[in-house]
């Protein structure tokens, strides 16, 4: 089923920040085994299983690296550094991605709580969630796990 659902997706649109354009990507679907095979286990736990790495613990919660932020699991671009901030969380955070057509949103309800997760469009993978309570210009906290991201760096 599967490979049945690979040969049927259809691709969808993404902004790719290199090109400045639109393009229309296919979706990345694999098995939990094939995600196993090329993520950490830390990586696999908070993209694939909706975990989350302890605050101030991950790679990126106090980079000022510049560069694009890319989805560990697919490599779809997600947030530049221009909109990162420090939010005092513990976790990178965002104020805009670099579109919100690489985002899916999704209500999540886990913990007894309603919150927003926010999930790559591209493969699914789980990154974080959003909240309302960012910086101008959005008011948006884009609150990532680091082991879900791939920064690129630029000069």
């Amino acid at each position: 089923m599967q490979e049945q659902q690979r040969r049927q997706a259809q691709p969808i649109p993404i902004f790719v920040v290199k090109t400045g354009k639109i393009e229309h990507l296919a979706p990345v679907i694999k098995t939990d085994a094939e995600w196993k095979a090329i993520l950490t286990q830390e990586q696999y736990a908070i993209a694939r299983k909706l975990g989350t790495e302890r605050a101030f613990t991950g790679r990126y919660h106090d980079s000022e690296e510049h560069g694009v932020y890319h989805c560990v699991c697919c490599g779809t671009d997600l947030f530049d550094s221009a909109t990162k901030f420090e939010s005092g969380t513990g976790w990178p955070s965002f104020f805009a991605p670099v579109s919100e057509l690489n985002l899916r949103l999704v209500t999540d309800r886990s913990f007894g709580m309603t919150r927003t997760e926010v999930k790559c469009a591209r493969c699914g993978a789980h990154l974080g969630h959003l909240f309302d309570d960012g910086p101008p210009p959005t008011g948006k906290r884009y609150c990532m796990n680091s082991a879900a991201l791939n920064l690129e760096k630029v000069p």
